[in-house]
């Protein structure tokens, strides 16, 4: 069953954050900074890590330090992410600016950052993989910052592209699932699955991401954050790009905020017109390219579960 199978390698990752993981003084900023991991999360992005050197047919023992590092950088980005949005909630629980204060959050998503290097750094590979581990996880955290930036600027201009959208979603999210999922390959030298890997988690995470704009608008409180906030901030998803290329005017888009009738009446809407379904559809087409690209790997159990992970992003409900 895919929820064991997920859960018995993030139980694994949990027990290894806190093996590798510092957390000392002072106490108020390892509190905050590990806030969102002890909230819980489905620990994906390292899951899918331990199943690609599974699924490359390698030791995940002598990497796990990697998983873990891909963990704490999710977290810093979300910290990060919360208190540029404003959002209260997250996995149910209050934001890290919001409980602890902004300058206290942003101490802490830096702490994560910097602490992920060094965890990293415990790796037990040829030192040369560990170097360019190091150069792809630096690459990618600046990709990480570029798709935050395009994010946001969007949020000023009217003639966002649905192009434009997709190379900011590349960046803000896919690039680290690509990374989880091409470390293992990275670490051990295994140059012919490095590539592979790479697409496929790419794929997967711009598919993950659009179906993660759906879902704010349709998950209502099983999101375990404000619903609609992307709407109600002016976020231009590609659900309100096409929307507004089909003429459909949203009412609540930018507003700042917006009573549950108001949402309800705008989600209404963008059924109406199709921009969801055309969402969805999106979203599943990137995950089946990406499956293709696991067509080089050889036949195991693990290959087996990331196709089924893959299938997973574009079909959660929360």
């Amino acid at each position: 069953m895919l929820r064991e199978e997920i859960s018995r390698r993030a139980r694994i990752v949990e027990d290894a954050i806190w093996r590798f993981c510092k957390v000392g003084e002072p106490k108020g900023l390892y509190t905050a900074s590990y806030h969102l991991i002890k909230a819980g999360g489905k620990r994906l992005r390292p899951v899918l890590t331990l199943l690609c050197c599974e699924a490359i047919g390698k030791d995940w023992e002598n990497v796990l330090p990697s998983a873990v590092a891909i963990e704490l950088i999710h977290n810093f980005t979300l910290i990060h992410d919360d208190i540029m949005d404003r959002d209260d909630y997250r996995r149910g629980v209050k934001t890290v600016h919001r409980l602890f204060g902004e300058p206290t959050a942003i101490l802490a998503g830096d702490t994560l950052f910097a602490q992920a290097f060094e965890v990293l750094s415990k790796c037990k590979v040829d030192s040369r993989n560990l170097v360019r581990a190091f150069e792809v996880v630096a690459d990618v955290c600046v990709k990480i910052c570029e798709g935050q930036y395009m994010d946001m600027d969007f949020e000023k201009r009217d003639d966002v592209s649905v192009e434009e959208y997709l190379e900011m979603v590349k960046r803000k999210t896919a690039v680290l699932i690509a990374c989880s999922c091409s470390l293992p390959a990275i670490l051990y030298g295994e140059r012919i699955y490095e590539k592979a890997l790479w697409n496929f988690g790419l794929n997967c995470g711009i598919g993950f991401q659009i179906h993660d704009d759906v879902l704010d608008i349709v998950g209502g409180d099983r999101i375990g954050k404000d619903w609609c906030s992307d709407l109600v901030e002016g976020k231009k998803t590609i659900v309100y790009l096409k929307a507004r290329e089909m003429g459909v005017d949203i009412d609540i888009f930018g507003k700042g905020k917006a009573s549950d009738e108001e949402k309800m009446k705008a989600v209404e809407k963008l059924k109406e017109c199709g921009a969801i379904d055309f969402a969805s559809k999106m979203a599943k087409e990137y995950v089946e390219m990406g499956k293709r690209y696991l067509e080089v790997l050889p036949n195991s159990k693990a290959k087996d579960v990331l196709i089924q992970i893959a299938d997973y992003l574009v079909t959660r409900e929360y």
